[in-house]
């Protein structure tokens, strides 16, 4: 065991000492050592039930033969940051996260790892803390928060930005405001929807590093904590058949996830993780892989914001694994890759059913023959901007009229809030420009504008665009994404000791009339 380095022997009675200094016993000092990576806290609602998960895996890790011992992770609420500075700290996190894990890990000589991450940024950095220690590990997320209910129909943290617009369109008053408040997010969790946090545990699953059930059993019901339990003596067994993170996260590994991703219709913000996690493997992802596999991919799931079913109702119709099942029926998956079950792919699939055609479209009735994702390239967006195909309305696809262009969110959001973002007004198309600051990593996401689109009258669903930094690529980008409905921005190379200031911004004209004739996948 690589902690026997530093615990036997009379070289190392020092570091016994303080091992004794800990509580621990002799017969604990001799067991495996697991560090349990707990992103427990009590300010992002998806992680503060994951204080109970630990325990759960720390039973599982002990129950197993191992010594389980936990360290920390930070962890940043998007939901909460959003709006403000703060969100200027989000991206930037997931280093840290995937830095800090590192130096913990390789200090205390650490034999496996259990990751316990959820929301945003947290997945992606512990993900690439994964593969530079290239230890067993396994993954268990805090799980995915139940709907909202108001008037019959689910909710999600969408929902709400949705019900701001209409306050501020004068639709609903301040008490309706309220009632949408207190129930539209009404458990712990990651919100509801197929959005960053659940789309990365989704695809943690694809890839091979979590068990059946880790991106999408609620955070709420008790299957969480078996899980939990399951995913400690998982790594165990790992640890005794010498199975590593990087002999899962393979090249074809992370084809199978940007499959998965295309059918499911994750998060755009997969196209700035996946690649960095890519790189911690010696894999090389890009824009142009991901719309080959998008052109190939059906389109199996429109989960919320994109459509009317949540991750409860994924879960129940057999989860992600009976969407790979599906994919499988078309040859679109490396079934032979292995898990952290200890098996492969095809083995873990074997008599994985789907559950619900209606929420899981079966490989021969797809919702489109094309992935969730499309990778849009223009002379808006020379070097690529990506797109929720999925969430994409027909009559959206097309646009020409004159532009409302912003430099900034608050600009874009006072002009929304106002009403002068108008399509009956020569069909006004709102634009927010990539802005990126020196470092490249200072740059923010954009949803509080989204929803008060559509109680304004704008064109199409969305304005906005939401801004992140693909890192660890060689080249620094401003990665702008586009939510559900359709948004105009750039994923424009910049160089990192410069700014564009000089009236374009990422290729984007500043000139009043239509911006773009042409955005191309």
């Amino acid at each position: 065991m690589k902690s026997d380095a530093i615990k036997l022997g009379p070289e190392n009675a020092s570091h016994r000492l303080l091992y004794h200094a800990l509580g621990w016993t002799d017969e604990e000092i001799k067991r495996p050592l697991v560090g349990i990576v707990s992103s427990y806290n009590e300010i992002v609602p998806g992680h503060m039930n994951i204080d109970k998960i630990v325990e759960a895996v720390k039973m599982g890790v002990a129950m197993a033969g191992g010594m389980p011992v936990v360290f920390p992770a930070i962890a940043v609420c998007d939901g909460i940051a959003m709006g403000h500075v703060g969100m200027k700290y989000s991206l930037v996190t997931r280093d840290l996260i995937a830095d800090s894990t590192e130096a913990m890990a390789m200090a205390h000589g650490f034999d496996a790892l259990v990751m316990v991450p959820n929301c945003d940024k947290n997945v992606p950095g512990l993900l690439m803390a994964a593969a530079r220690l290239d230890l067993p590990t396994t993954f268990v997320s805090g799980g995915p928060m139940l709907a909202g209910h108001i008037d019959g129909h689910k909710t999600s943290l969408s929902s709400m930005f949705e019900a701001v617009g209409a306050y501020t369109a004068g639709r609903i008053d301040e008490e309706r405001l309220h009632e949408w408040e207190c129930k539209a997010c009404p458990t712990c969790g990651s919100c509801s929807g197929m959005y960053t946090a659940n789309s990365m545990n989704c695809l943690t699953e694809a890839i091979g590093m979590g068990l059946r059930g880790n991106g999408t059993i609620p955070a709420v019901y008790s299957r969480r904590l078996e899980l939990a339990k399951h995913a400690g003596m998982a790594v165990m067994d790992m640890l005794e058949k010498g199975i590593t993170a990087r002999q899962i996260m393979t090249k074809e590994a992370f084809m199978n996830a940007m499959t998965v991703d295309m059918a499911l219709g994750c998060s755009t913000n997969t196209m700035l993780h996946l690649p960095a996690i890519a790189h911690e493997c010696g894999v090389e992802l890009n824009l142009d892989i991901a719309n080959h596999i998008s052109e190939r991919t059906p389109n199996l799931c429109h989960l919320a914001p994109a459509g009317p079913t949540y991750m409860e109702d994924l879960d129940e119709a057999g989860g992600v694994y009976a969407v790979m099942a599906e994919l499988t029926k078309r040859g679109l998956l490396d079934t032979a890759c292995m898990t952290v079950t200890g098996h492969t792919v095809g083995e873990n699939l074997a008599n994985v059913a789907n559950e619900n055609p209606d929420v899981i479209r079966t490989a021969e009735n797809p919702f489109s023959e094309t992935g969730g994702i499309a990778v849009l390239r223009g002379n808006l967006a020379p070097d690529g901007s990506v797109v929720k195909r999925s969430a994409v309305a027909p009559e959206m696809l097309v646009h020409e009229g004159p532009a409302r262009v912003f430099d900034c969110e608050e600009d874009a959001q006072l002009a929304i809030n106002a009403g002068k973002i108008n399509a009956g007004v020569d069909g006004q198309l709102g634009v927010l420009l990539a802005i990126e600051d020196a470092c490249g990593a200072l740059v923010d996401e954009h949803l509080g504008g989204d929803g008060g689109t559509l109680d304004h009258g704008s064109v199409g669903r969305k304005v906005t665009a939401e801004h992140g930094d693909a890192t660890r690529l060689g080249e620094r980008f401003s990665a702008v994404r586009m939510t559900s409905g359709f948004s105009l921005a750039t994923l424009a190379r910049f160089s990192p000791h410069r700014v564009a200031r000089d009236g374009h911004a990422g290729g984007v004209s500043r000139s009043p009339r239509l911006v773009s004739s042409a955005m191309t996948a």
